[in-house]
């Protein structure tokens, strides 16, 4: 958790009280939902009319493959906000998630028919997004499901190109791009802005990092008056667990804004910087640490999991 040193600090006046204390190391929980208002509203506008004249809605298709209660409440999730945004939502269930439904006898296996309906979305004209709901397998073969959703059709990023893009600091790309087995080598690294240039669009960012970054944005981690790409110039993070569906892809997010990002695991802990102290580059760069460089002390922003506590001066 976070805490505040005051072995160093001159101790208060005796008139002060500990309220009045500036330092008082206390947390704040964040509600999201101003948060994600203003997105509701950005994407509503963004958002084609209710269907008239042949005009359709934006179809997404969530793939549950497993008897997961967390996977199936997130599915249910998904269909509440897509009907509340005004998109088509579509559950396809195979395997293990058809074990509970209504004529099914429960012999199905977790993950079991996966790989196909994520073909099947993919060849179907209809669909315009897809979303498989993990964990199924695990390890590899659920890195081998993510590879097969087609990157046109990809809203989670999970596909490798979007993990290129992400870790080298590609912002924008054209989506013709896409179907490329080469990696293009013209997508736009910095800008002085978010809004993408004609013909281009952003790369997808993995939700739950994306969704950190935006907290830290209106809290007031994020320096508006600093050049867009290098708004968390100045703070030092750290971020505890380096997944490769959270804890990395944040370190590399946060980095590639311009902060200096300790990512700590269970048997190392690496500095992410796009500032190399031996050769300039617009990518986040990792190394490994140990030692007394390591310590919390003097960290603006300390993330774990998805409970973040914010210090004194990180907003």
């Amino acid at each position: 958790m976070a805490s505040s040193s005051t072995t160093n600090a001159t101790p208060p006046a005796p008139a002060q009280t500990p309220s009045t204390t500036l330092n008082t190391g206390k947390g704040l929980l964040l509600k999201a939902d101003l948060i994600a208002q203003q997105y509701r509203t950005e994407v509503q506008l963004h958002s084609p009319p209710q269907p008239q004249n042949e005009i359709r809605k934006p179809k997404l298709v969530g793939i549950l493959g497993t008897s997961s209660i967390p996977s199936r409440n997130y599915a249910e999730f998904t269909k509440r906000q897509c009907i509340e945004l005004g998109f088509e939502f579509v559950l396809k269930k195979t395997g293990a998630a058809l074990n509970s439904a209504e004529g099914e006898n429960g012999n199905n296996g977790e993950g079991e028919g996966v790989e196909e309906a994520i073909i099947e979305a993919n060849e179907d004209e209809s669909v315009d997004g897809i979303m498989v709901y993990y964990p199924i397998f695990g390890g590899r073969q659920d890195h081998y499901l993510q590879q097969i959703v087609s990157p046109l059709k990809d809203v989670e990023g999970l596909h490798s190109k979007f993990h290129y893009n992400l870790y080298h600091n590609i912002r924008f790309l054209d989506p013709k791009t896409l179907l490329s087995a080469i990696t293009a080598q013209n997508e736009i690294t910095s800008k002085d802005n978010d809004t993408p240039p004609p013909g281009m669009v952003k790369s997808i960012i993995p939700c739950t990092p994306l969704a950190i970054v935006k907290c830290l944005e209106y809290v007031g981690v994020y320096n508006k008056i600093l050049p867009y790409g290098d708004r968390a110039y100045g703070k030092t993070v750290t971020v505890i667990n380096r997944s490769e569906v959270v804890g990395r892809p944040l370190a590399a997010l946060l980095a590639n804004d311009g902060a200096r990002v300790f990512s700590v695991d269970i048997d190392s802990t690496q500095e992410y910087t796009k500032r190399p102290q031996m050769t300039p580059e617009q990518k986040a760069r990792c190394g490994d640490l140990s030692g007394p460089e390591c310590s919390l002390q003097g960290q603006d922003v300390l993330a774990e999991g998805w409970m973040y506590l914010f210090k004194r001066g990180g907003g």
